[in-house]
C-alpha cells in the first residue's frame, strides 16, 4: 500500500468511526422519544433496557450507514482541501480519481457490509427489539401506593393508604377491598397501621396490617350459600384483630415473553429469501382466487352451462402444477421415493424432464394483474390446454340444441325470475368478494416487494452518498462539523423525502416497486458524478466572487445588447 493511500484511508476512517456512532446515537434518541411512555414507570431491570437499546441500535444501522459515509466523507476530504494537503497532491501530478480511489474501494467494502447487516441482522434485531417492545408495553408499571388514593393495579384488590412513611415500608389508614370472590364490596379490611414488602423473589406482595377490624356481608346458611332464595336479610360479620396478613400475586407486574413466531410475519422482519417465499405465497392465493371463478362456474349455470369466457393459459398450467403437488403431497412416502427415482433415472437417460417446480414464479411469467402474459409451459401442458379448449368449443348436439330452444321459448314465472335474481346477487356478491381478496393480496404483495428493493437500494445508498461527500468536500475546503454537518444533513433530508416518496408511490401503484425505491438511488448518484465532474475542473461552485463574476458578465452583456439594439440618431 503506497503512502497517499495509508494517508487517505487513516484520515477517513477516524471520522467515519465517529460519525458513525454519534449518528446512531441520534437516530436511537429519536426513535426512543416514541416509546418513552410505554417504558417509563415500569421497573425495567438495566438488563432488558440495554437489550431494548442493542437490538434498535442495529436497527438503525440501514440509515445510519450512508449518513455516515456522507458526513466522513466530506470532513475528509474538506480537511484535506482546508490544509492544502490536497492541493500538494494535485500538483505532484495525482488526479482526484486517484485521490478517492482507497477511499471508493473501502466503501465498496462498507456496501458489502451494510448488504450483509440489513439483510441477516437488522431482521433479526426488529424481531427482538419489537417483540420485546410489545411485552414491555403489555407488563403493568411498577407497583406505586399513593396518599389518598385508592390504587387498583392489583388484580381484583382496592387498596387505600392515607399516610405512607419515607421508608416505604410503613403504612399508616389502610383499606383493603376484596374483589376476589367477585361478588362486589363484600368483604373489606380497615387497619390503623401496617408493612408492606415483596416475598420469594418480588413474586408476591405481603401486607401486615396491626389493629384493625375485618368487615365480611354474605350469607350465613347454606340455603344462601346454594344459591337459593330466601326471605332473610343478609348478614353483616365484623371480627377484630391485632394482626393479619394478606398476599397478593404479582405475576402480572413480571415481565412475560411472548413466542416470537406471532411476529416473524412482518415485512421488517424477513430478509431477502423470505420475502421471495412470502411473494410467492401471495402469487398463489391470487392465482387461487382467480382459479375459484372458473372451477365454480358450473354452479352459476343451472341449465346451459356453456360460457363464452374461457379460462387463460396460465390458469389451466397452475390447476396443473397444483393439483399435481396436492397429488403428491398425499401420495405414500415409498411411492414418493419411487417416483423421485424414475424420474431421476429417467433425467439421466433422456435429459427431457424438467426440474421439480418449487415456485409459482418459476413457472408463471406474469402475475394475475397482467393478462396479457402467459407461462412457459411443457409440451405434455400445452396439450392438455389445447384438449380442453377444443372441449370447450365443441358445438351441442340436436337433442340438447333442441332442448335449450324448449327452455328459450319457455314463459318464465315469478319464483323462476325471483330464484335467477337471487343467483345473480350471490354470484355478484361472490364476484366483488373475491375481486377485493385480489386487491388486498396485491397490495400485500407491493408491500413485501418494496421492503425487498428495500434492503438492496438501502445499501447502495453509501456508495451514492460517498460519491456526493467526496467532491463536495474537495470543492468546500471546509473540514470540522460545520459546514459539513450542515451540508449532510441537508443532502440526508433530499434522500429521506425521496425514499418517502418513492415507497408512497409505490404503494400506490402509481410507480413500480423496483422504480420507487431506486429512484432516490438513482438521483443522488446522478447528483454525485455531478459534483465529481465540477470537483475535476476545481470549479467554485460556493465560492461568491465566482457568482458575483458571472452576474456581473450577464449584466454588461445585457447592457451590451441593448446599446446595440437602440436606433443611431
Amino acid at each position: 500500500m503506497k503512502k497517499l493511500d495509508k494517508l487517505i484511508l487513516t484520515s477517513f476512517a477516524g471520522p467515519f468511526i465517529m460519525t458513525f456512532l454519534v449518528v446512531v446515537f441520534i437516530l436511537l434518541t429519536q426513535h426512543m422519544l416514541k416509546y418513552f411512555d410505554d417504558i417509563i414507570g415500569k421497573d425495567l431491570g438495566w438488563d432488558v433496557l440495554s437489550q431494548l437499546l442493542f437490538y434498535f441500535a442495529i436497527f438503525m444501522t440501514p440509515v445510519a450507514m450512508p449518513l455516515a459515509v456522507l458526513l466522513s466523507s466530506l470532513i475528509t476530504f474538506g480537511n484535506l482541501g482546508e490544509h492544502f494537503e490536497l492541493t500538494a497532491i494535485k500538483s505532484s501530478g495525482i488526479s482526484l480519481i486517484r485521490t478517492i480511489q482507497p477511499i471508493f474501494f473501502f466503501v465498496l467494502i462498507l456496501t458489502g457490509i451494510a448488504f450483509y447487516i440489513n439483510n441477516n441482522l437488522v431482521p433479526r434485531a426488529a424481531l427482538e427489539a419489537y417483540s420485546l417492545l410489545y411485552d414491555i408495553k403489555q407488563k403493568k408499571p411498577a407497583l406505586d401506593l399513593r396518599e389518598g388514593a385508592f390504587y387498583n393495579g392489583l388484580p381484583d384488590v382496592s387498596i387505600k393508604v392515607n399516610k405512607k412513611f419515607p421508608d416505604g415500608i410503613t403504612l399508616k389508614d389502610i383499606i383493603v377491598y376484596d374483589h376476589r370472590r367477585n361478588d362486589g364490596n363484600k368483604e373489606v379490611t380497615i387497619a390503623d397501621s401496617g408493612r408492606m414488602s415483596t416475598i420469594l423473589n418480588e413474586r408476591y406482595l405481603k401486607f401486615e396490617l396491626f389493629d384493625g377490624y375485618n368487615y365480611t356481608e354474605g350469607a350465613n346458611n347454606e340455603r344462601e350459600m346454594t344459591g337459593q332464595k330466601t326471605t332473610k336479610k343478609e348478614t353483616l360479620t365484623r371480627s377484630k384483630f391485632e394482626k393479619s396478613e394478606f398476599v397478593f400475586d404479582l405475576s402480572s407486574f413480571q415481565l412475560s415473553r411472548t413466542e416470537k413466531k406471532w411476529f416473524e410475519g412482518n415485512r421488517i422482519m424477513r430478509n431477502l429469501s423470505q420475502l421471495e417465499m412470502d411473494i410467492d405465497s401471495i402469487d398463489r392465493e391470487i392465482l387461487q382466487q382467480e382459479l375459484n371463478h372458473y372451477l365454480y362456474k358450473p354452479a352459476y349455470f343451472s341449465y346451459y352451462n356453456k360460457d363464452s369466457v374461457t379460462m387463460p393459459d396460465y390458469l389451466w398450467l397452475f390447476k396443473e402444477y397444483r393439483d399435481s403437488l396436492n397429488r403428491y403431497k398425499y401420495m405414500p412416502k415409498e411411492q414418493q421415493e419411487a417416483e423421485q427415482g424414475t424420474t431421476s433415472k429417467d433425467s439421466s437417460e433422456t435429459q427431457t424432464v424438467a426440474k421439480p417446480v418449487r415456485k409459482v414464479s418459476d413457472i408463471i411469467a406474469g402475475s394475475s394483474r397482467r393478462k396479457e402474459r402467459r407461462l412457459v409451459s411443457s409440451p405434455a401442458s400445452t396439450a392438455t390446454t389445447t384438449t380442453v379448449k377444443s372441449r370447450l368449443q365443441t358445438q351441442p348436439d340436436s337433442a340438447t340444441a333442441a332442448k335449450i330452444d324448449s327452455i328459450y321459448t319457455m314463459v318464465p314465472s315469478r319464483d323462476v325470475i325471483q330464484a335467477a335474481t337471487n343467483m345473480a346477487r350471490q354470484i355478484k356478491s361472490q364476484v366483488m368478494n373475491s375481486n377485493a381478496s385480489i386487491e388486498n393480496y396485491s397490495k400485500e404483495r407491493i408491500v413485501f416487494e418494496v421492503q425487498w428493493h428495500k434492503i438492496i437500494a438501502n445499501s447502495v445508498m453509501c456508495i451514492a452518498m460517498f460519491l456526493i461527500g467526496a467532491p463536495l468536500g474537495a470543492i468546500i475546503k471546509r473540514g470540522g462539523l460545520g459546514v459539513p454537518f450542515l451540508i449532510s444533513i441537508i443532502f440526508f433530508i433530499i434522500y429521506y423525502v425521496l425514499n418517502m416518496q418513492g415507497e408512497k408511490m409505490a404503494k400506490q401503484e402509481l410507480v413500480s416497486p423496483m422504480v420507487g425505491m431506486w429512484a432516490s438511488d438513482f438521483i443522488l448518484l446522478i447528483i454525485g458524478l455531478i459534483f465529481l465532474r465540477q470537483a475535476r475542473e476545481d470549479a467554485r461552485l460556493f465560492d461568491a466572487d465566482a457568482y458575483r463574476v458571472f452576474f456581473d458578465r450577464l449584466r454588461q452583456t445585457y447592457l451590451a445588447r441593448k446599446m446595440q439594439s437602440k436606433p443611431a440618431t
